[in-house]
């Protein structure tokens, strides 16, 4: 990439997006249980972080790999960008909290309590909880020379507990891990009161240490470095290499360190000391530790303090299907659907597509990629009863998605346990392109009905998940998805697709030819809305098309490296985040003006070099004209100057744009798919 151009740092970016990510727990308009699940989600997602991300970043520096990226920042700096962007986000989630949601949740008598403050009928049934529950699996673990320092397991809570014999002598340590099994608040009687479990165990540290003097003891949590490097080419087989590495997954080193601020300097020192972490990656907070157990507050039976609970509808083209009596595969035959999740329903439109084909006895074979799956899955149930009945189902299933590995190797030895044919893709590349292929006997004739998605086949995340998917019976794309399942599961050399664009060989070209191509119009107009945009290519060429006075309008999710608005370089460039209740998770990339008409592709690929180069990824483009007039309605909503949405401006700073005027645009998609599911008509949003 042209070093004269502006790049924003990938890791500083992520941390902006989980800051929009926190403005949502720090938004007084949102429902109060709904800000404390957005607390929960900002330390999962700053968890992960640290395990791939900052992990990665310091074994670089530590390999010294001295090689700049195309941001200009060296390992050390970018480390020290990281250590300033957590440090603000830490102050703000302590007052969040501590200052506006304990307040306000008591006020609707939702407390979190401290042991001191609790009245003797409460600690009394803490006391009978702690022995009944928790001091029988308990294992406090002492540190001294016969004892030496216990392994301390990544995202795990622990007490550090300093002690001394009564009769005098050297202070002492032990560490007491809190059981990951036992609830992360202990609920008092009501229901609705909580406390912290590691102050119920401080309480009763003197029965876990009898006959000692209890001096000091502080919480703290440990993330380690949880990213697996699999090697294909070592000739072992995949699945025995990746439980191989999950294995040492949980021995990695120590990337941070969380203690709560009431820490001495000699208890910090040890702890720093032993677990062999850097003062730049330990962090000092006014607990409690570990938000993410915030999410056992979504289960309490308040309605008024979260979101209205949405019921996803079924697509009008499957609703009209199923009341004229017509079967899925005449609907598709008729016309292909995009259906827009989770406003429509992922159950009776991709579950069903799927189960169809499994009872079906036309049904001569199905072929699809798992990527990630809910634990109860629906489809794979499907696959295995289309199995069990003598059809042909082949599955691709990426051992390789990372933290869903173990559950990956799970589904992949049931599967062939039920008589499926299992592959785990290419050697050097990752399976994400979300397809499913049915085949079917027809009269005389073999006909195929394809599936090409944005997100996973998953009926839990989508639910959460904003994702887009296209039914089609275009013999093209049919022919198309044949090839793709044989060059992923045997030795085809196929690299050109008709219809379909598929990565690492065919998306980066595509879209840099598209985005040239577009930028010679003088009413050129480009649309890309994604997870993230960090490819360095594909951001050189969005420049140039700006320069050339081609509008671009960029629908970023998550990191974007692109910095928009700079005189003569993006001045044509917008820049925009949606983060709301569900995440925004398709892909949707558009060229052309209303004058010269669009064309759109939808896809699994995000402008990421692993995607581009690393990865099995699918677009697809779209050809019925109700599809992309429908796709161009939602892009018209994304673009509205009244949609309350993030700015990036050109200094790399992200704004919330929100007036009087302005509308929550998920909530106008849910009205626009009730209001089609009504009518029966195809006019969703």
């Amino acid at each position: 990439m042209d070093e004269s151009f502006p790049y924003i740092n990938r890791e500083l970016s992520w941390l902006d997006f989980n800051d929009r990510v926190l403005a949502i727990a720090d938004d007084p308009s949102v429902p109060l249980l709904e800000r404390a699940k957005f607390l929960a989600i900002h330390t999962s997602n700053l968890d992960e972080f640290f395990q791939v991300r900052v992990a990665g970043v310091v074994n670089q520096l530590a390999a010294g790999v001295g090689k700049l990226g195309p941001d200009g920042m060296n390992r050390s700096e970018i480390l020290s960008g990281i250590r300033s962007k957590v440090t603000q986000q830490y102050e703000r989630i302590e007052r969040i909290f501590h200052d506006e949601l304990v307040p306000a949740l008591a006020s609707e008598g939702i407390s979190f309590s401290n042991w001191e403050s609790l009245g003797d009928e409460d600690r009394d049934f803490l006391d009978d909880m702690f022995h009944d529950l928790m001091f029988p699996v308990l294992t406090p673990l002492a540190v001294d020379p016969a004892h030496p320092f216990p392994y301390i397991s990544n995202k795990s809570l622990n007490l550090a507990v300093f002690l001394r014999h009564p009769e005098g002598g050297a202070l002492q340590f032990a560490r007491i891990k809190v059981p990951p099994n036992l609830p992360r608040l202990a609920v008092l009687p009501d229901g609705e009161r909580f406390v912290p479990i590691e102050q119920v165990i401080s309480a009763h540290l003197d029965d876990l240490f009898p006959g000692m003097d209890v001096v000091s003891h502080v919480p703290f949590r440990v993330t380690r470095d949880t990213d697996i490097e699999i090697d294909d080419d070592t000739g072992n087989d995949l699945m025995e290499e990746i439980e191989s590495q999950l294995a040492r997954r949980r021995f990695g080193g120590v990337i941070r360190l969380e203690v709560e601020a009431h820490v001495d300097d000699e208890a910090l020192e040890l702890l720093q000391r032993e677990l062999q972490v850097d003062p730049q990656h330990s962090y000092l907070l006014d607990g409690p530790l570990d938000m993410t157990g915030l999410w056992s507050l979504c289960a309490l039976d308040r309605p008024k303090l979260k979101h209205e609970t949405y019921t996803p509808q079924i697509p009008p083209a499957f609703l009209r299907a199923r009341a004229a009596g017509r079967s899925i595969w005449a609907m598709m035959r008729d016309q292909d659907v995009v259906v827009h999740h989770p406003y429509e329903s992922f159950a009776a439109s991709v579950e069903e597509f799927i189960n169809r084909a499994a009872r079906d006895p036309w049904t001569l074979a199905i072929k699809m990629t798992l990527y990630r799956t809910a634990e109860d899955s629906a489809i794979v149930e499907s696959l295995i009863e289309a199995a069990q009945a003598g059809k042909q189902v082949v599955v691709l299933i990426e051992l390789k998605a990372r933290f869903d590995e173990e559950a990956n190797i799970g589904w992949a030895r049931r599967l062939e346990r039920a008589g499926v044919h299992v592959a785990y893709g290419l050697v050097g590349l990752k399976t994400h392109s979300k397809t499913a292929l049915v085949v079917r006997q027809e009269g005389d004739a073999i006909r195929r009905y394809g599936h090409i998605g944005t997100g996973n086949y998953n009926a839990d995340t989508a639910r959460a998940y904003e994702d887009l998917g296209l039914f089609t019976a275009d013999p093209e794309v049919g022919s198309d998805l044949t090839q793709l399942f044989n060059s992923l599961t045997g030795y085809s050399a196929q690299q050109a697709f008709r219809r379909l664009v598929v990565a690492p060989q065919a998306v980066r070209p595509a879209i840099l030819e598209l985005i040239d191509i577009e930028s010679h119009y003088d009413d050129g107009h480009i649309v890309m809305k994604m997870n993230s945009l960090v490819d360095p290519e594909v951001i050189e060429a969005l420049y140039a098309a700006s320069q050339r006075g081609t509008q671009v309008d960029l629908i970023v999710r998550g990191i974007c490296g692109l910095v928009p608005d700079v005189e003569g370089v993006s001045e044509n460039v917008r820049v925009i985040s949606i983060v709301g209740r569900y995440l925004e998770h398709s892909r949707i990339y558009r060229f052309g003006s209303e004058a010269r008409g669009h064309r759109h592709l939808i896809g699994s690929a995000d402008m990421m070099q692993r995607n581009l180069d690393g990865r099995v990824e699918a677009l697809v483009p779209l050809s019925s004209t109700s599809d992309t007039e429908r796709l161009d309605r939602m892009i018209d909503l994304y673009l509205d100057e009244d949609t309350i949405a993030w700015h990036l401006d050109n200094e790399g700073v992200w704004s919330l744009h929100r007036d009087e005027e302005s509308f929550d645009l998920q909530e106008a998609i849910e009205q626009g798919a009730a209001a089609a599911h009504i009518l029966g008509r195809p006019e969703t949003i």
